[in-house]
């Protein structure tokens, strides 16, 4: 295969992606980053010399940036990660997310379609353009039960919507013009150099610096947690051996309550940093919940295991616990993402409640 354009590369998931690229497969890697917040040169230091490597300070909105990358480095693939993703941030501004996550998305497919359009025909079969979206998409599950691809939409938060408005235009992009898109819906992950805004991340700082973990309504939502590197051998097989215009998604099969990601973070922060403040459990304090919170997330990976040999690797206990060992070895990652502004205050609420410091899922 060419190259590879990946977009958002710098962020949680598209870094592990572009890390992940770099030591199995052969071919070179663009990352297009606009480096917001959340975008960290830091998590790829270890590639960035890698003559196969190229990195690219712009935005998938930018029409011209994107025909420059186009022109240079001829991709076979792009791999869209670039998005706005924090729920709480959506709560407070929901233009940016439609900025980046529905009219960015737009852009970028517009430009890559006449970009494909351009190639020789050899080249037109084999192009893919690589959707990453989310389960949230899909609303709220009840008690019992598991999205599927069939599922129908039902976004219930600003950030779910603009990422169901960019599923969307992907979908009508292959309906329309035949464009080889596939998109791929995934469910929480986790995992190294998560931004600390994310309820695993914040709660392992705040249990080593003995902070309060606060824990939205009653603790019970339910989400289904992926390791970030079994989400990304997931897109990479899907890359080599998905079928265009199909939509695939990616679970972890470890459902469990948020209060219960807690205790095992914190059984896990007691047992290899021993604060004197142990057992960590005793910090977590219960706040106001999320406005629009969803219930219960829990995913169907059956299709992407059935027809492309996909399940996932690292269990939830044995993932956990290489996270917590990770940010204790990475505290110079974790003060650089500090030095740019976030604090752990917590987002979406009403500035009475901002004193809360909240992790989120």
């Amino acid at each position: 295969m060419g190259s590879v354009l990946v977009t958002g590369g710098c962020g949680f998931i598209g870094s592990e992606f572009v890390r992940q690229w770099m030591a199995r497969e052969s071919s070179n890697v663009v990352n297009l980053d606009k480096l917001t917040y959340a975008g960290n040169l830091h998590s790829l230091e270890e590639i960035a010399a890698n003559p196969r490597y190229t990195f690219v300070h712009g935005d998938i909105a930018d029409e011209r940036c994107l025909k420059e990358i186009f022109q240079e480095h001829q991709p076979a693939a792009i791999i869209n990660f670039a998005a706005e993703s924090h729920v709480d941030r959506s709560i407070d501004g929901p233009e940016e997310f439609v900025r980046t996550n529905v009219l960015g998305t737009c852009r970028l497919l517009e430009e890559a379609k006449k970009y494909w359009s351009s190639l020789p025909e050899g080249d037109i079969a084999k192009f893919r353009f690589i959707h990453v979206s989310t389960d949230e998409v899909y609303g709220s599950l009840g008690a019992e039960g598991l999205f599927t691809e069939s599922t129908a939409y039902k976004p219930n938060s600003p950030y779910s919507a603009s990422k169901a408005a960019s599923d969307h235009f992907v979908r009508a992009y292959h309906q329309t013009y035949g464009f080889p898109s596939i998109t791929t819906n995934c469910s929480n992950n986790y995992g190294p150099f998560q931004y600390p805004e994310k309820l695993i991340p914040l709660t392992i700082l705040n249990c080593l610096e003995g902070k309060s973990l606060p824990v939205y309504g009653d603790g019970k939502q339910v989400r289904d947690w992926l390791h970030v590197s079994d989400h990304c051998r997931a897109i990479r097989t899907v890359l080599h051996k998905g079928r265009v215009g199909e939509v695939y998604n990616v679970g972890g099969g470890s459902e469990l309550e948020n209060i219960t990601v807690v205790h095992h973070i914190c059984e896990a922060v007691d047992e290899l940093a021993a604060p004197n403040h142990r057992p960590c459990s005793k910090l977590i304090k219960y706040v106001t919940d999320r406005p629009g919170h969803d219930r219960r997330y829990a995913i169907s990976y059956e299709k992407i295991s059935a027809e492309l040999g996909w399940q996932p690797d690292i269990s939830f206990a044995e993932g956990i616990k290489s996270t917590v060992q990770w940010y204790l070895a990475r505290q110079d990652w974790v003060d650089g993402i500090r030095t740019g502004g976030y604090r752990g205050h917590r987002l979406g609420l009403d500035k009475k409640q901002r004193h809360e410091t909240a992790p989120m899922s």
